[in-house]
């Protein structure tokens, strides 16, 4: 049986087995979200030895040859010493700026950081909270905004959630992995239409993107839909509006979950050069591409990215 170690402990594991779970089940806590290789909450570094890894695309070339791996993603079938990430060792430090609740249920995060963070409208980033780690959305624009936003669902309780609700202004948190989703903006659309499809705080990635596609001067009819549980969680209704009001090209539709089906049997395309990019749980993502793909919508025009339910 292959011998598994992290620091000064070890221990006895079937070979072939799920490295997430022989490290936790021992005792070696390590956070996860997915255990589909999505959040990456879960990197861990080998040291010596390397696992079985069913994911070798989901980290860069870089990443991988200094030995990082997704741990729910690999298999143990040789002695393995590992590394497990630590947000205080390997994270960058940031400090709570901004707490405010855009809703009943959404709550939005701000926060500093000392050294410049490079990024795109729509990446991820792993917030640490303790040893609490989850991925969230970044809702910020680097060439505006001098904070990194974030926008967390609070309406089902979770580990992240419930610590995030404690937190106070100047709270220190450590930042992960930055890692790009399939949201982003790219200025070869500058006039093709745009539509920016989101569920609940999904929204918050495609706010960013909007906001991005402003700002370059996009020129094709942009058009925002937001579906949310009810009227009170349109969260970013006024600051969507505001935006329309300045923007010939931009329309923005308000769905309740009450509303959605009709409304879906409605959606039509303006042109068949019309790109969708798609963002909320997986129930909602399904549910806008099934009824674009029926409206004729081309499968690689559209972006989607799914949020995880774990909190």
């Amino acid at each position: 049986m292959p011998e598994l170690r992290v620091g000064d402990r070890q221990w006895s594991v079937a070979a072939g087995g799920n490295l997430l779970d022989a490290l936790n089940q021992n005792g070696v806590a390590v956070p996860y979200s997915c255990r589909a290789g999505s959040c990456h909450a879960c990197l861990v570094q080998c040291v010596q030895g390397l696992p079985a890894d069913n994911r070798p695309d989901a980290l860069s070339a870089e990443q991988r040859q200094q030995g990082w791996r997704l741990a729910c993603q690999c298999q143990v079938i040789e002695d393995l010493q590992v590394h497990t990430f630590d947000p205080i060792e390997d994270g960058r430090p940031a400090i709570v700026e901004a707490l405010d609740w855009l809703s009943d249920s959404v709550l939005r995060l701000r926060l500093s950081v000392q050294r410049p963070l490079r990024y795109s409208a729509g990446q991820h980033l792993v917030l640490w909270i303790n040893h609490i780690a989850r991925p969230y959305s970044l809702a910020s624009l680097p060439q505006e905004d001098r904070f990194l936003e974030f926008h967390l669902d609070c309406r089902q309780p979770g580990d992240f959630c419930d610590a995030a609700r404690r937190l106070q202004i100047g709270d220190p948190i450590r930042l992960g992995e930055l890692r790009g989703g399939a949201l982003h903006y790219d200025p070869d659309w500058h006039t093709r239409p745009l539509w920016l499809m989101a569920a609940g705080t999904g929204l918050g990635p495609l706010f960013g993107v909007l906001r991005e596609a402003l700002r370059q001067d996009h020129q094709g009819a942009i058009r925002v839909i937001h579906l949310a549980h009810g009227a009170s969680e349109h969260y970013l209704a006024k600051p969507l509006v505001a935006l329309a009001a300045q923007r010939e090209n931009l329309t923005i539709d308000l769905w309740t979950a009450a509303e959605s089906a009709a409304a879906l049997a409605q959606l039509r395309l303006v042109s068949r050069q019309t790109l969708a990019l798609v963002c909320g749980s997986t129930a909602s993502v399904d549910a806008f591409a099934k009824r674009l793909y029926l409206a004729g919508l081309p499968r690689n025009q559209l972006l989607a990215d799914v949020f995880l339910s774990r909190g």
